[in-house]
C-alpha cells in the first residue's frame, strides 16, 4: 500500500509540473529543483546537479529524462514510468486534439500562418541561446558552421546522423573536458548495473533493429515507431533540436507536409511539458490516435533506456575526458543542425513578404529583449493571423 501511495505522490507531482511547466527545458529544470529539491526534498542539491548533468551528457529532452531519473530515486522503475507520464501527458492531450480539429477542418486559416511566424521567432533565439552556452571556442564555431553547410546542401536523409558522429568523433580527439569532480551517489538506487547494462543494450538493439525491419515490411505503425525512435535517440542539445531530425523522418519523406508541420511545431511552444511531445501531433495527423501514442511512447523511449540504464554506470562516464569532448563537439554540431532546419523549413515555409518578415522579427525582440513567453507569443501570433492574413 504505501508502495502504491508513493508511486501516486510521483504521478500527481509530475502532472502538476506537467500542467505549469512552460519555457522550456531549462526552465522545466528549475520548476523541477524547486519543487522536488527545495520544497519536497525528495533529493539534495548535489544529487540533482550530478542527475542535471547526466542528462546533459546523452541524448533526448533533458528535463523529461531528469524527471524519469527522479521517479526512479524516489519510486524505483515503476516510479520513473508514472513520473514521465504525469509531465508528458498534459501537452500530449491537448497536442493530439488539435491535430484532430486541425485536420478534420482542413482550413489553412490564418492563425495557422501566425503560427509559422511565432516558429521562427522561437527557433531563432533557440539557435542563439545555444550558441551561447555550446561554443566556447573557435573549434566549436568552426563545427558548427561545418555543420551547417553540410546538412543544408547534403539533401540526403543521414545527413544529420553522420554529422553529429564525425563532430562527436572530432570534439573526442580535439575537445577534451576536464575531469569532473563530482560524483552521482548510488545509494537506495532501485537498479543494478545488469539491469542497466540490458536496458543500454536494448536501446542500442532497437536503434540497429527498426531500420532494418522497416526495410522488410510496408508497415504504417513500424514506420512511425523508427522515424520517431531515430530521432529520440540522436537528439543532443534539447527539444529544440529536434526538429531538423523529425522534418527529415517525415516532412522529406512525404508523410505530411511543410505546412502542417511549422503549425504544429509553433503550437508545441505554447504547451507545458516537454517539446518532444510534437512527436504526438505528428502521429495524430498522419495516422490518428494510435499513431499518436506510438509516436509519444517511440520518441520518448531511447530517452527511457538511456537514462535508466546509465544511472548505475554515471561515475564512471563521468570521468572519461573523451566522452565529454565528443559530447562536446556533438551538441557544437546541432547548433549548425537547428541553423539549417531554420532556413528551410522554417524560414521557406513561413516568410512569404515583407511584412512576414517584420512580424517574426517583432517576435523575436519581444522573445529576447522583452522576455516574453513563447505561449504569449503564440497567442499574439494567432491573433495577428486572423486579423490580418
Amino acid at each position: 500500500m504505501n508502495s502504491l501511495l508513493k508511486l501516486f505522490e510521483i504521478f500527481v507531482v509530475s502532472l502538476k509540473l506537467g500542467c505549469t511547466s512552460f519555457g522550456g527545458p531549462t526552465a522545466h529544470l528549475s520548476f523541477f529543483q524547486h519543487e522536488y529539491v527545495q520544497k519536497r526534498k525528495w533529493l539534495t542539491d548535489k544529487e540533482y546537479s550530478n542527475l542535471v548533468a547526466l542528462s546533459q551528457f546523452l541524448p533526448g529532452p533533458a528535463s523529461s529524462q531528469v524527471g524519469m531519473g527522479i521517479g526512479l530515486l524516489r519510486g524505483g522503475f515503476f516510479g520513473s514510468i508514472v513520473s514521465f507520464l504525469g509531465f508528458t501527458m498534459p501537452s500530449v492531450l491537448f497536442l493530439s486534439l488539435f491535430a484532430y480539429f486541425y485536420m478534420e477542418s482542413k482550413l489553412d486559416m490564418g492563425w495557422i500562418h501566425g503560427l509559422k511566424l511565432v516558429a521562427v521567432a522561437i527557433v531563432a533565439q533557440a539557435i542563439w541561446d545555444m550558441s551561447k552556452k555550446l561554443m566556447s571556442s573557435p573549434l566549436h564555431v568552426i563545427i558548427a558552421i561545418l555543420s551547417f553547410i553540410t546538412v543544408l546542401l547534403w539533401g540526403n536523409p543521414f545527413a544529420q546522423v553522420i554529422v553529429i558522429t564525425c563532430a562527436g568523433i572530432f570534439g573526442s580527439r580535439l575537445l577534451k573536458q576536464p575531469h569532473r569532480t563530482e560524483d552521482f551517489s548510488n545509494k537506495g538506487l532501485a537498479i543494478s548495473k545488469a539491469t542497466g547494462g540490458m536496458l543500454l543494450a536494448l536501446f542500442v538493439l532497437l536503434l540497429i533493429a527498426f531500420p532494418l525491419v522497416t526495410s522488410l515490411f510496408d508497415n504504417k505503425w513500424l514506420i512511425i515507431m523508427e522515424k520517431c525512435y531515430m530521432a529520440g535517440a540522436l537528439v543532443f542539445g534539447g527539444g529544440h533540436v529536434v526538429l531538423p531530425l523529425l522534418e527529415t523522418q517525415f516532412v522529406q519523406s512525404g508523410l505530411m507536409n511543410a505546412n502542417d508541420f511549422i503549425a504544429g511545431y509553433g503550437l508545441t511552444q505554447a504547451m507545458p511539458g516537454p517539446l518532444f511531445t510534437f512527436a504526438s501531433y505528428i502521429g495524430m495527423v498522419i495516422a490518428g490516435v494510435p499513431g499518436a501514442m506510438v509516436a509519444t511512447l517511440a520518441i520518448f523511449l531511447p530517452a527511457f533506456l538511456l537514462i535508466i540504464g546509465a544511472m548505475p554506470f554515471w561515475l564512471t562516464l563521468s570521468r572519461h575526458r573523451a566522452l565529454t569532448g565528443a559530447m562536446a563537439g556533438a551538441n557544437a554540431a546541432v547548433v549548425g543542425i537547428l541553423a539549417s532546419a531554420f532556413i528551410h523549413p522554417i524560414v521557406t515555409q513561413s516568410i512569404q513578404s515583407g511584412f512576414d518578415f517584420i512580424i517574426a522579427a517583432v517576435f523575436l525582440w519581444l522573445s529576447i529583449r522583452r522576455a516574453w513567453s513563447p505561449y504569449l507569443l503564440v497567442v499574439m501570433g494567432i491573433i495577428i493571423g486572423l486579423i490580418c492574413y
